[in-house]
């Protein structure tokens, strides 16, 4: 975690320059709601209305209103676009943090940044997408010790058999502790960002598993692909995402949080303002074009997008692509295929390809239960997805 003088340089960055404004108490919720149309802003993303979309907008403006009664707890940003338009986007005060670093009540809006966590790794998931179109990786079932020639000491019989579309996919094989929460040193996680080296830290852990049988999540291997990310380009995780990912997006203000002040914290550390994050979320939905440019690979984004292994074994509805989520819903006895990127607190993006509909979801909820960091989850199954015409 960042230290006592990063959290003051980070905050002061955050206030001076995003209009992020914090309060110690008095929550600052107001449950009136009227909806109107997102604003048109020279940032390349289209608007529209939910009507012209085929929303019912009752239902979103009964979720919003739970949402500002805090139903849905702490939500910070609710955005909804379908056929690459914004058609709903809003903003609300609650409780924050930049990467554990509490900062009290705050108001957010359409400037601010927000941690967007481990939606940093589907982040990452592009960028190995387009180092491959760049042609600075052969492979994704290349063994990984082929791009990491500074950590060849590490290699051992058993873990020289992952690949890069192992830690795509999870399923590395390394004995990783993810599910401990992430405020104890238990937590592989946390151990690995206080570790003097969060490369080697994963690296040097035993294997449990054969490489690509069972999925286990694991930050560590996100962190392992960033440094790839590092050997084949030149340029650490977060400068090689401004240069071929987020320039081309438009997106011109984000922050990489970086362990101990020195490398990109890959797997959790970046920082969106939510309509770029909605940005993020356009270029997967059209395929891999923004604004009419191939950013990453087609073929990338429809192999992300597909259940590479299963998240639970018992069943075929909950799987995992390259760094995103799959499952298969049914909502009003109609079966939806979504596919998201998920951040610790509630941070989400749902992907409905099918009904051409990206949701955006930033949240305050860290390292919170299931229950109130899954609200997310129930907002689009019991609202979002039912108000789809």
């Amino acid at each position: 975690m960042p230290s006592p003088s990063m959290k003051q340089i980070l905050i002061v960055i955050l206030s001076v320059f995003y209009g992020f404004t914090c309060f110690a108490q008095t929550p600052l919720r107001d449950t009136n709601y009227t909806y109107n149309i997102p604003q048109q802003l020279n940032d390349g993303i289209a608007v529209g209305s939910l009507k012209g979309a085929g929303i019912d907008s009752a239902k979103i403006i009964k979720l919003t209103k739970l949402i500002l009664a805090d139903t849905f707890t702490n939500t910070h940003s609710l955005l909804i676009l379908r056929n690459s338009k914004l058609v709903y986007e809003n903003y609300f005060a609650g409780k924050d943090e930049i990467w554990g670093l509490k900062l009290g009540y705050a108001k957010h809006n359409i400037n601010s940044l927000h941690d967007v966590r481990s939606i940093s790794k589907s982040v990452v998931s592009a960028c190995i997408g387009i180092a491959i179109k760049q042609k600075k990786i052969k492979s994704i079932d290349d063994p990984i010790f082929n791009y990491l020639p500074d950590y060849i000491k590490y290699k051992t019989e058993l873990n020289g058999k992952i690949t890069i579309r192992n830690l795509l996919t999870m399923s590395s094989g390394i004995k990783w502790d993810e599910d401990s929460p992430y405020t104890v040193t238990k937590n592989d996680e946390t151990q690995m960002e206080n570790s003097s080296d969060p490369v080697a830290y994963p690296l040097s852990l035993p294997m449990a598993e054969k490489p690509g049988t069972v999925w286990k999540y694991n930050s560590g291997g996100v962190q392992v692909l960033a440094h790839i990310i590092k050997n084949v380009s030149g340029y650490d995780v977060d400068e090689f995402a401004r240069h071929f990912l987020f320039d081309s997006l438009g997106i011109k203000d984000s922050q990489w949080i970086k362990i101990h002040n020195k490398v990109p914290a890959a797997a959790s550390g970046l920082r969106l303002r939510s309509r770029d994050i909605a940005k993020f979320g356009l270029v997967y939905l059209n395929k891999g074009k923004y604004n009419h440019v191939q950013v990453i690979p087609k073929k990338w984004v429809d192999q992300s997008f597909e259940t590479s292994i299963l998240r639970d074994t018992t069943t075929k509805t909950r799987g995992y692509g390259y760094l995103f989520w799959t499952q298969c819903d049914t909502i009003n006895q109609k079966p939806h295929r979504i596919i998201s990127a998920r951040g610790n607190g509630g941070q989400r993006i749902f992907f409905d390809v099918k009904s051409k509909l990206i949701v955006v979801i930033t949240a305050g909820n860290y390292n919170n239960d299931n229950n109130v960091v899954n609200s997310g989850q129930v907002a689009l199954d019991k609202y979002i997805l039912p108000a789809v015409e």
